[in-house]
């Protein structure tokens, strides 16, 4: 018992300080560089893209409906998890970025549905598993399930971490709960009732709070991330399922499903500064995916420069890039079938 809680904390120091050189050494990449990895849910693939061109570099199979991926700290390697089909997926896909291949697969058994994720430190992810109501924290490296911690609740899709890797907060759809998580002691600390549909979830850059968007109720709850306290909830239409900080910690995004638009939000005072329309030349689509046909914003990704966020409009197959600066978009590019889960990567391609 004492040498598992010794190696518990050893590995938690090693993850608080990984983290923190990967985002002081992410902070000076210059604007617009590194890879943009899109996942295509309906293409069982991973496109890569030049971020500077917009140019797809590869396409790289994956297992069936791939949702959600996250990049190691040094950008070499990417995770990427297989939600499935019809038939539930239960494997995790490990991509090399710089040799654009996939050089192996992890068997999760009965861990099926997998679907949330976040990298912590060099060699572990953590990983929602709806199926199995669990979150896992995976050795990449080993390819071992380290541990499997109950979340105790319904549909456990997303995941986001403090940024020391201590504890994690899993959005919980059908439960409309938050499942809060010691990442170093590896046990459920609480379940904290949110909103009907409980599922974009993100942790401030300075660990204080947890935002959560609860797309059912067409609202966004915010946590206290040690006191696990309600500090406010806001009316947020319609169907907001993703949330996203900027890396400065001052704005929140937020994707409008149904409405088709991301709502921007001071951090500080809560109130909406805007609204950006996915709609326009390129998102026209005759799809209907969770009751909408328009151009389904879901995915967000904001690379460490700040400079851009990239939204994945999984009706249309396209991406939009937002300048954060003026609030406009800057262009959009074209995705593979059904884009939603994105990632960045410093590695640059000739």
């Amino acid at each position: 018992m004492l040498r598992d809680r010794l190696n518990r904390l050893l590995t938690a120091v090693s993850l608080g300080a990984a983290v923190f050189l990967a985002l002081t050494g992410c902070a000076s990449s210059d604007s617009n560089s590194g890879t943009l990895i899109v996942l295509n849910k309906d293409g069982a693939s991973a496109s890569l893209f030049d971020r500077s061109t917009g140019d797809e570099v590869a396409r790289l199979d994956v297992g069936e409906g791939p949702h959600e991926v996250a990049v190691s700290p040094d950008g070499n390697t990417a995770v990427v998890c297989n939600y499935g089909q019809d038939t539930p997926g239960n494997t995790l896909s490990v991509m090399d970025i710089p040799t654009q291949r996939v050089v192996r697969t992890i068997p999760l058994g009965r861990h099926t549905r997998p679907h949330g994720i976040v990298y912590m430190g060099d060699e572990r992810v953590t990983v929602t598993a709806e199926g199995s109501r669990r979150l896992l924290v995976v050795n990449v490296t080993s390819g071992i399930i380290e541990a499997a911690i109950g979340t105790e609740q319904e549909t456990s899709h997303m995941v986001a971490t403090t940024p020391d890797a201590s504890r994690a907060f899993v959005a919980n759809i059908r439960s409309g709960t938050v499942s809060a998580i010691d990442l170093t002691e590896r046990e459920l600390i609480e379940i904290i009732e949110t909103g009907a549909g409980a599922e974009g979830v993100d942790v401030s850059p300075d660990g204080a709070e947890v935002w959560i968007s609860n797309r059912a109720a067409d609202t966004v709850t915010i946590l206290d991330a040690q006191t696990l306290e309600e500090l406010a909830e806001f009316h947020a239409p319609s169907f907001p399922i993703r949330v996203k900080f900027t890396p400065d910690g001052e704005r929140v995004l937020v994707s409008c499903a149904r409405s088709g638009d991301v709502a921007v939000y001071d951090a500080a005072t809560r109130e909406e500064l805007g609204r950006v329309s996915m709609f326009g030349q390129g998102v026209e689509t005759g799809r209907s995916i969770i009751g909408g046909s328009g151009p389904l914003p879901i995915g967000i990704l904001i690379p460490p420069d700040g400079k851009y966020a990239y939204i994945a409009n999984t009706n249309a197959d396209t991406v939009t890039v937002i300048d954060l600066d003026t609030l406009e978009i800057a262009s959009r590019f074209d995705a593979g079938p059904e884009p939603d889960g994105m990632a960045w990567s410093p590695v640059e391609f000739e």
